[in-house]
C-alpha cells in the first residue's frame, strides 16, 4: 500500500478544522501522513492547532514564520511529503470515508497519475447549495473557460510536481494554474463521476473577493499562459460568463 500525502494549510478556519481533519482520518484508505501548514502570524490558535496534530501520529504540523498564503503552503507541504501519492485538503472542507480508496483504485486501474472527483458545495452550516461535475480534461485548452477541478477533490502522483510544477504564488485561482501546466505537460487529468468530497462556501472568503478574482484570473492567461492582452482579456471574460453561468445553476 503506497502512502498518501494529504496537504492542508491552515488559516483562520478554527470553527472547521477539526471536522475536516476527522474526515481524512476516517478514510478507509490507512497509509496517510497528513501535513498541516500552520499560516497564520498570530499565533494566538498554535495551541489549539497543536493540539489536533497530536490526535494522531499520521499528522504533522510545520509552522510558517509569516504568513505565506495558501499555494506557497502547499508547496512547502508538497516538499516536506513522504508520499507517493499528494491529496489537497482545503481547512473547511470534508471527504467521503472512500475518497482515497477511490481515486487510487481509479488511478491504478487507468493508469493515470491524476484525477479529480464531483463535489457538493456546502455553506457555513453543511447545507448543500450546489453541485460541480467531474469530467475528463484531455487538454489545456479544455479547461481554458472554466476551472472545473475542485482543490479538494484532487489526488496526483507527486513525480507530477517539481521546482518548475508547483501552486504560483497568487491568492486565488493558484490551483487553476497549476492544473493548465499539468495539462500542457501531455498528463491527462481524469475525472471520477462520483460526489467524494463537501467543498465549503463562505461569503466572507478570500476567494469571493471579486476584484481578486479578476486580477487572478487575468494573470492565469497572460503571465502563466503568456497570451497576449487581448486574448487574455477573452478567456478572463469566459471564464466570469462560466462562473455566472454556475452560480446561477445552483
Amino acid at each position: 500500500m503506497n502512502q498518501v500525502s494529504v496537504i492542508i494549510p491552515y488559516f483562520k478556519k478554527e470553527k472547521y478544522i477539526l471536522s475536516t481533519i476527522k474526515s481524512v482520518l476516517n478514510q478507509t484508505y490507512r497509509r496517510l501522513e497528513i501535513i498541516i501548514i500552520f499560516d497564520e502570524n498570530n499565533k494566538k490558535n498554535l495551541h489549539f492547532i497543536s493540539k489536533i496534530s497530536k490526535i494522531d501520529k499520521r499528522i504533522k504540523l510545520i509552522v510558517n514564520k509569516n504568513n505565506l498564503g495558501a499555494a506557497e503552503s502547499r508547496n512547502i507541504g508538497i516538499k516536506y511529503s513522504k508520499g507517493k501519492y499528494i491529496a489537497f485538503i482545503d481547512s473547511d472542507d470534508l471527504w467521503h470515508k472512500k475518497k482515497i480508496e477511490k481515486q487510487i483504485n481509479f488511478l491504478n486501474k487507468n493508469k493515470s497519475n491524476i484525477c479529480h472527483t464531483s463535489y457538493e458545495i456546502i455553506d457555513k452550516n453543511n447545507f448543500k447549495i450546489g453541485f460541480r461535475k467531474a469530467r475528463n480534461f484531455n487538454s489545456a485548452k479544455e479547461l481554458l473557460t472554466s476551472c472545473d477541478i475542485g482543490l479538494s477533490t484532487v489526488l496526483l502522483k507527486k513525480k507530477l510536481l517539481n521546482k518548475n510544477l508547483k501552486f504560483p504564488n497568487q491568492k486565488t485561482k493558484e490551483d487553476f494554474v497549476l492544473w493548465l501546466k499539468i495539462l500542457l505537460k501531455g498528463n491527462d487529468i481524469l475525472g471520477i463521476n462520483e460526489s467524494l468530497v463537501k467543498w465549503r462556501k463562505i461569503n466572507n472568503a478570500l476567494s469571493d473577493s471579486i476584484l481578486q478574482k479578476l486580477i487572478d484570473g487575468f494573470k492565469v492567461y497572460y503571465f502563466h499562459m503568456k497570451f497576449n492582452f487581448l486574448v487574455s482579456l477573452y478567456y478572463l471574460l469566459c471564464l466570469c460568463l462560466n462562473y455566472l453561468i454556475k452560480r446561477f445553476n445552483d
